[in-house]
């Protein structure tokens, strides 16, 4: 009767070693600061070409939705308050058009922030 293996984990897996120079090691450390990434993590999502996501993208990205919630807010204060004063002032068409305009606006903004999260599209 075999008796089935347990796969090992990493921490008892031999680990790769590749000699650099000094200079090429300050470098290799400096990039995964830049990922939110430890260093081992980092060098194995290299080695297997997957997208690595920048702590700046992602930052951008927090900054692009709070921008949008603002845009998302200062639309629906603006639609009751034309719809309170509807008749005074700007004509409706006009009301109607701004909205559509901030609909467009929130659009381009969640476009670019899945942009950044999910890469060019």
């Amino acid at each position: 009767m075999e008796t089935e293996q347990k796969p090992r984990t990493r921490r008892e897996l031999p680990p790769t070693k590749v000699e650099v120079s000094d200079e090429e090691r300050g470098v290799i450390q400096e990039r995964p600061d830049q990922t939110d990434l430890s260093l081992s993590a980092y060098l194995l999502a290299v080695d297997m070409n997957t997208p690595i996501k920048s702590v700046v993208d992602l930052t951008a990205v927090a900054d692009l939705a709070k921008v949008a919630g603002d845009l998302g807010r200062v639309a629906g204060l603006l639609k009751l308050w034309l719809g309170e004063k509807r008749g005074q002032g700007a004509p409706a068409v006009d009301d109607d058009a701004m909205m559509v305009k901030f609909r467009e606006l929130l659009g381009e903004v969640r476009s670019l922030m899945s942009k950044v999260v999910y890469g060019s599209s």
